[in-house]
């Protein structure tokens, strides 16, 4: 068989293979999406997971996704690496998490004891941390949680961490590796550690 005939006659598997592994991972996220269910999420359409995410959700509490959310959860399934997958917790009773529609999450961990409001079209970049708490409570130093919002369109950026009493206004851009620790107006660029305006707008 010559070179030429060879491939010719294996132009078409990787091809072929690509096609079976989006298939089968497509019948996984049907099945995590079933498992967010069965966990008491919320969910206002379908979301498109790639990669198994982690759900941990206390009775009495809620958990609300909107239409077409993607969360990405394996090592390779964002370009620039994910070191964990989606998590997404809840722990005392009354706690609530939404998500708006269209919100994308790549190794996200939202983890709330009161409450956290992600909007619309919000790009969670890889390994972002959204929390209100502490997660100490026994701990006498540990503050009381409070609640977290985060507006429309917002970026944020790879290794990001919004922590309690935060709120984010809209089509904010966070920069790569930032500590949110107070609040950020709307149609601004900020960064660093703790995060500040840099830039405004138009």
């Amino acid at each position: 068989m010559t070179s030429a005939m060879t491939k010719r006659k294996y132009k078409g598997l990787p091809y072929t293979i690509g096609i079976l592994r989006r298939k089968v991972r497509g019948i996984w996220g049907k099945i995590y999406f079933w498992n967010g269910k069965f966990h008491g999420v919320q969910f206002e359409g379908k979301s498109k997971f790639i990669g198994r995410p982690k759900f941990r959700i206390y009775p009495d509490t809620h958990v609300r996704i909107g239409r077409g959310c993607e969360f990405l959860s394996g090592s390779t399934d964002n370009l620039i690496g994910i070191n964990r997958p989606c998590i997404i917790s809840t722990f005392n009773p009354g706690t609530e998490i939404t998500i708006g529609a269209g919100t994308g999450c790549s190794g996200t961990v939202i983890g709330a004891f009161k409450s956290i409001t992600i909007g619309k079209n919000v790009k969670c970049g890889a390994n972002t941390l959204i929390t209100d708490s502490d997660w100490h409570p026994e701990d006498p130093r540990s503050g009381t949680p409070r609640p977290v919002v985060i507006g429309d369109n917002v970026w944020l950026g790879v290794n990001s961490t919004v922590l309690k009493g935060v709120t984010i206004g809209d089509n904010v851009v966070i920069g790569a590796n930032s500590l949110v620790v107070k609040d950020i107006p709307a149609n601004t660029i900020a960064g660093g550690n703790p995060c500040k305006v840099l830039k405004t707008l138009n």
